[in-house]
């Protein structure tokens, strides 16, 4: 039994997830083996597992008799996410101020210093892993490994709306703005204030991204009315 190199099904896999994130390949879309493979000029083998993993991951569906589907947006699954994700936060950011040391707290100043805000816009997924970061970086100062391993696992389930918070120069000044308060906050110790912060930073972003995800959802379903 032949196996496709790694490095083949790692990059198909990430070509494809590209066109998800960027709705290249659109929710609800149909894809099958045979096109992918004509498409990247491959074998089946790595296509396969390329779409396994995505499927593992959320990304698509892979139905009996069907075949294999890009995963529908569903905006209120989005919204029960989030509300995991603030309520994770809120517990780091409670736990981050008893447990992280000054030092650990001006390194994480130093990285979102509004002084340093880029003059070029960073690219997307850039932006959108600098900032998982910061919030990853405060549940694991907070202490508990349990807590940082399940706000990873929601930022990646709403991974695909949350980078579309970043498609805006001001967005992203912003992020650092807030970021550096946060953790101004967190220095003096005044953890209310960081979680109010935290909580208006958050439910902001998250409406953002999914009124411009419902907006392009919007703008499909027209052009594919317009196209039958």
């Amino acid at each position: 039994m032949s196996h496709a190199p790694a490095s083949t099904t790692e990059t198909i896999y990430q070509q494809l997830k590209d066109m998800i994130l960027n709705f290249a390949l659109y929710p609800g879309t149909r894809v099958t083996e045979h096109e992918l493979s004509a498409k990247f000029q491959v074998s089946r083998t790595p296509v396969r597992a390329a779409l396994q993993r995505l499927a593992t991951e959320g990304y698509v569906s892979i139905l009996p008799k069907l075949g294999c589907f890009v995963r529908e947006i569903d905006i209120e699954e989005i919204n029960h996410y989030y509300q995991v994700r603030i309520a994770l936060e809120l517990m780091a950011i409670e736990l981050a101020g008893l447990n992280m040391s000054d030092r650990q707290l001006d390194a994480l100043a130093a990285i979102w210093n509004p002084e340093f805000i880029p003059k070029e816009p960073p690219g997307v997924e850039s932006m959108v892993a600098k900032d998982s970061s910061f919030h990853l970086e405060l549940a694991k100062g907070a202490g508990n490994p349990v807590l940082a391993r399940y706000l990873a696992d929601v930022n990646e389930r709403i991974h695909i709306v949350r980078r579309l918070d970043f498609t805006e120069c001001d967005r992203i000044s912003q992020t650092y703005i807030e970021h550096y308060e946060i953790i101004s906050l967190l220095k003096k110790r005044d953890v209310d204030a960081a979680k109010k912060l935290l909580l208006k930073h958050i439910s902001k972003s998250a409406e953002v991204a999914k009124a411009i995800t419902l907006t392009q959802l919007a703008q499909h379903r027209l052009r594919s009315k317009a196209d039958v």
